[in-house]
């Protein structure tokens, strides 16, 4: 089973260390190391100082999963499998131990690569239901039951979302979460960007929650400023799902690094204090976006993102999306995401929120704008 090239990666494997500012990440800047380890409590702090590098429990380090399931509600740590290849391990497991030839998937579109090539590759047919910009990147749960066939297996979800900054109503969510309940699929639900919300009490209950089949994925990446730590998880209390997923992951990552556990679980000792750091960098870079697609309305068409690190504007221009995003990394060595990573057509790109960088970002962006479309310096 090998799925499709992942776009985005090769994308990135060819870009993102070769330019100087990435203005499409879908990350906050990295936790400062030093930083982190001044939020260690005695716990914590003795566990990294007697740490030997040696196998981790194959689910995970046990006062990790105790931290992780206090996200959920109807949880305990044994509903918590820790996976060391971050969020992308999780969805792989989820696709292999769900899916095959024969079955069915449904997505919301665009999506990560992640929701979709992996389920299409272990043969399963896969139905994108798209999101409507218009309606401010809304998911129709209506458009979603039809695409339910009797063959349907998973429902995949991701809010916030990946990469249009969408988030429905805690209403509309339970709907959406509610029809994999009435239809006896599993929801699998891409919550990483979790407690990134803009609005105060917009925080979506976790479809584990929910429903006693579905899967809530997370990772230390997004909200917390850690992808280094390629530290995620899935969240069930599906214990027959659980017990295979768990057999495919010895043969994947079969257990995760050692440091990178106690880092996670120092950082979510501290959740308030890590997640409000990468929130004030994305309220700060929110603003200046704002300002930015005001100015440059002809240019762009912006619709807000809701929650999260990312938004996905339309190029306005005749020029071919890829055609720019190439030449504004050449010339002004800053990088956006066209589009066409997400399989969408219709000239967007992903900007992302945070890294402390953007606004010389922008400005480079806005030189470029004035030279190339306004005709001057």
């Amino acid at each position: 089973m090998i799925p499709d090239n992942c776009k985005l990666e090769r994308f990135f494997a060819r870009w993102e260390f070769s330019v100087e500012h990435l203005l499409c990440a879908s990350d906050v800047d990295g936790y400062p190391m030093p930083d982190l380890l001044a939020l260690a409590d005695d716990e914590t702090r003795g566990l990294w100082e007697g740490l030997t590098l040696g196998y981790t429990e194959t689910t995970g380090l046990p006062a990790l999963r105790e931290e992780i399931a206090q996200q959920y509600t109807a949880l305990n740590p044994a509903d918590v499998t820790v996976c060391g290849g971050g969020a992308a391990e999780a969805l792989f497991l989820v696709a292999n131990a769900l899916l095959g030839p024969g079955t069915h998937a449904v997505v919301g579109w665009p999506a990560f690569e992640a929701l979709h090539r992996v389920a299409a590759a272990t043969g399963a047919e896969v139905t994108a239901v798209p999101l409507d910009p218009d309606a401010g990147w809304r998911l129709d749960p209506d458009a979603v039951r039809k695409a339910l066939r009797p063959t349907t297996r998973a429902l995949f979800l991701n809010f916030p979302h990946n990469p249009t900054g969408a988030l429905p109503s805690r209403a509309e969510f339970e709907e959406l979460v509610g029809i994999g309940t009435e239809a006896g699929i599993t929801v699998v639900s891409d919550e990483v960007y979790r407690y990134l919300e803009y609005e105060p009490g917009t925080t979506l209950p976790a479809a584990c929650d929910l429903d006693p089949r579905a899967i809530s994925v997370g990772v230390m990446s997004k909200a917390y400023g850690l992808a280094g730590l390629r530290i995620g998880w899935l969240a069930s209390r599906d214990e027959e799902l659980l017990r295979t997923l768990r057999a495919i992951k010895d043969y994947t990552s079969v257990c995760a690094s050692a440091p990178s556990e106690i880092l996670a679980l120092i950082a979510l000792r501290a959740r308030e204090q890590v997640v409000g750091r990468c929130r004030r960098i994305i309220d700060a870079n929110l603003e200046r976006v704002d300002e930015f697609f005001a100015e440059w309305a002809d240019v762009f068409h912006w619709v807000r993102p809701r929650a999260g690190t990312v938004g996905f504007p339309r190029l306005l221009l005749a020029t071919p999306v890829e055609e720019f995003v190439d030449d504004l990394a050449r010339s002004e060595s800053v990088l956006l995401l066209p589009g066409s990573v997400f399989d969408c057509d219709d000239g967007r790109v992903r900007f992302g929120l945070g890294r402390a960088s953007l606004p010389e970002g922008l400005r480079r962006l806005d030189g470029y704008l004035r030279r190339t479309v306004r005709g001057r310096a």
